[in-house]
C-alpha cells in the first residue's frame, strides 16, 4: 500500500501545520524578541538563567494557531468553527495576547491587567453559554457568571504563574490539549473544540525546541495568558457539556500546584501580587531536581491524567469517574511530596 496516498486525519493535519508554522515563525522572530522583549533574570528566575532571554514565543504560537484555523475554516465545508462563541473566544485571546505583549514590554500595573482578563473571561464564558451545553441549564445566569467567570479569570492567572522554568507549559499543555484533540476524533467533545486543542498541541510542539532547557526563548505572557484563557474555555466548556470530572483531571496538576501555593502565600501573610519561588516546581529546584527532570516527571504525569481523563468520558459511569478522579488525586498528590524532597539519586 502507497503509504503517501492516505491523507492525515484533518486534527492530525492541522497539528503539523501548526507545529511546523510556530517553530519557523518564532525563528523569524528571534532578532525582534532579542531586541524588543528580553526577559531579564530576577527574583522568579530560575536559576540555570543568569543573563537575559528573549521572551515572546507565545506570539509565534498564537499565530500558528490562528492562521492554521482559519486555513481549516476557508477550505473546509463543514462549519465546525462557524459560530459567534468561537468568534468571541478569538476576540479574547487576542485581547490578552494584547495584553500580555504590553506587559512583557512595558510592565503594566496590576489593574489594567485584571481588567483585561476579566473582559477576556467574559467573552470565553460567552462562548461557553452560548452553546447547547447540557448542565448549564440548571446553573442560574448570575451564579454562572461569577463562579465560571472568575473561574477563568484564575486559570489565567495560574497559567502565567505556572509558567516558570523551561518546558513546564509545553509539558502541561500537550497531553491536555491532546486529550481533547482525541476526544473530538472519537465523538466525546464537538469537533469545533478539537481544532483548536489541536491546532493548540501542533503550536506547542513547534515551540518547544526554542524551550527546552536551557530556553532560547521564553512563551512570555503574551502567549501564558492567551493560552490560559483558551484552554480554560475548553475545559469549561467540556464540564459544561457533562465531564466535570474529565475537566477537573486534565489541569489537575497545574491547578494543585497553584491553589495550594497561593493559599500557603495567603496564610502567611505574603503579598500574593509580588513575584516569588514557593511553587512546587520551584521547591523541586530548590531541592537539587534538574529542570529536564522535572518536566520529565510532569509531563508523565500529565500523560497519565489525560488517559484518565479520556477513561472517565468515554466509560461515563459515575463509579468509574470517582475510580479515576481519586486515581489522578493520588499521582499529583505524590509528584507534589516528591518535589519537597531532593532527588533520589
Amino acid at each position: 500500500m502507497n503509504h503517501l496516498s492516505v491523507p492525515l486525519p484533518p486534527l492530525t493535519g492541522l497539528a503539523v501545520v501548526c507545529g511546523v508554522a510556530c517553530y519557523l515563525l518564532n525563528a523569524a522572530l528571534m532578532p525582534f524578541y532579542q531586541r524588543y522583549a528580553l526577559a531579564r533574570p530576577g527574583a522568579r528566575s530560575s536559576p540555570d538563567h543568569k543573563t537575559p532571554t528573549p521572551q515572546g514565543g507565545g506570539l509565534g504560537v498564537l499565530l500558528a494557531m490562528a492562521g492554521g484555523l482559519l486555513a481549516y475554516a476557508a477550505l473546509a465545508a463543514d462549519g465546525a468553527l462557524a459560530g459567534w462563541g468561537y468568534a468571541a473566544l478569538a476576540a479574547g485571546a487576542a485581547l490578552l495576547a494584547l495584553t500580555g505583549a504590553l506587559d512583557d514590554v512595558l510592565q503594566l500595573p496590576v489593574l489594567p491587567r485584571l481588567l483585561a482578563q476579566a473582559a477576556a473571561a467574559g467573552l470565553g464564558l460567552y462562548a461557553v453559554l452560548t452553546r447547547d451545553a447540557p448542565l448549564a441549564h440548571y446553573i442560574p445566569l448570575p451564579l454562572a457568571a461569577l463562579v465560571f467567570g472568575g473561574g477563568l479569570v484564575w486559570f489565567i492567572n495560574l497559567t502565567n504563574f505556572m509558567d516558570g522554568i523551561d518546558g513546564i507549559t509545553v509539558a502541561e499543555f500537550l497531553p491536555l490539549s491532546g486529550a481533547l484533540a482525541i476526544l473530538a476524533e472519537l465523538g466525546g467533545v464537538p469537533y469545533g473544540d478539537g481544532l483548536i486543542a489541536a491546532a493548540l498541541l501542533g503550536a506547542m510542539c513547534g515551540f518547544a525546541p526554542h524551550n527546552r532547557a536551557v530556553a532560547k526563548l521564553y512563551l512570555g505572557d503574551v502567549g501564558s495568558l492567551a493560552i490560559g484563557l483558551i484552554a480554560g474555555t475548553l475545559l469549561l466548556a467540556l464540564a459544561l457539556d457533562g465531564f466535570p470530572v474529565a475537566a477537573f483531571i486534565l489541569p489537575l496538576y497545574y491547578l494543585a500546584d497553584a491553589t495550594i501555593t497561593l493559599v500557603r502565600r495567603l496564610l502567611r501573610g505574603e503579598n500574593v501580587t509580588v513575584a516569588h519561588r514557593a511553587h512546587y516546581y520551584q521547591q523541586a529546584q530548590d531541592q537539587g531536581w534538574a529542570v529536564p527532570a522535572i518536566t520529565k516527571r510532569v509531563t508523565l504525569l500529565n500523560l497519565a491524567l489525560a488517559v484518565l481523563a479520556v477513561i472517565a468520558v468515554l466509560v461515563g459511569s459515575w463509579a468509574m469517574q470517582a475510580a479515576c478522579l481519586l486515581a489522578a488525586m493520588g499521582l499529583v498528590a505524590r509528584v507534589l511530596r516528591s518535589f519537597t524532597r531532593p532527588p533520589v539519586r
